[in-house]
């Protein structure tokens, strides 16, 4: 028996899930429903059907990548282990960039480490008082080609983060489906950065957290919530625990932070 879990608190950062969770737009929302109700034998069952990408989740290697992992063989050490956990929400705008100095600025970052980003836009989610699924899905900030290379210099193990995406909307499928969100980014950069939306996300950098990253087995998840707004700025261990889920390419998931209590 672990002599020291006495003095260790831990913190849910998973969102909620039901029938009611918004899943990434395009995507199969969970439907469940019951087979029986206090059968004979005094039992209840139910089934679902459902994504992958619904909820907090992992997205697994092989979610872009042929010949990546699927979610059973990421290795146990993989999933937990040391990481920080850093609030942008300071920064945090609809269509806002950030970049690994708004990382480092506020967390020291190890190489190896689990990267947990609080964009603050988790008070958006759909079991949230100020729950708006629009700016939720699609107008999250998010990160350029400079953070992604940096993720890959770190090494680091995977990356959450409490929005819809670990990729910049604008430069997903939803540039293209949402035009007039997209005209909304191209003004927001073009008055703040003097850059347009094409030079920050040109079609080599398309969805650059997931194709550049995934084949080097750095994948993230997203969604998070709950408790996280109680772990920010700090070092902990934290875990990621899916489905041990042969040929999945990505899997719902619960997250935890653990911390000394104090």
């Amino acid at each position: 028996m672990l002599k020291f879990w006495d003095k260790v608190q831990m913190f849910d950062l998973t969102q909620g899930l039901s029938h009611l969770t918004p899943p990434w737009p395009t995507y199969e929302p969970l439907q469940v429903k019951f087979f029986k109700r206090l059968s004979p034998n005094g039992a209840n069952g139910q089934l679902i059907t459902t994504s992958n990408h619904v909820g907090t989740h992992l997205d697994g290697s092989l979610h872009f990548c042929t010949h990546g992992r699927d979610i059973a063989s990421i290795p146990l050490e993989d999933l937990i282990g040391p990481g920080v956990v850093v609030d942008l929400s300071d920064i945090a705008e609809d269509y806002g960039i950030y970049t690994s100095k708004d990382i480092t600025d506020r967390v020291e970052v190890k190489k190896g480490d689990i990267l947990i980003i609080n964009t603050g836009y988790h008070k958006y989610a759909w079991d949230q008082p100020e729950a708006d699924e629009r700016r939720y899905m699609l107008r999250h900030p998010g990160p350029t080609k400079e953070f992604s290379q940096w993720c890959q210099e770190m090494d680091i193990k995977w990356i959450g983060v409490d929005c819809g995406s670990a990729d910049h909307p604008m430069n997903t499928k939803i540039r293209d489906w949402e035009p007039k969100e997209a005209k909304k980014a191209d003004a927001y950069l073009q008055a703040k950065y003097g850059k347009s939306l094409e030079d920050f996300f040109p079609d080599d950098d398309y969805q650059l957290m997931h194709v550049d990253l995934f084949p080097d087995d750095i994948i993230h998840a997203e969604n998070l919530g709950g408790e996280i707004d109680k772990v920010l700025n700090k070092r902990l261990i934290v875990g990621c625990y899916p489905w041990r889920f042969v040929g999945g390419e990505s899997s719902i998931c619960r997250i935890v932070a653990y911390d000394e209590k104090e």
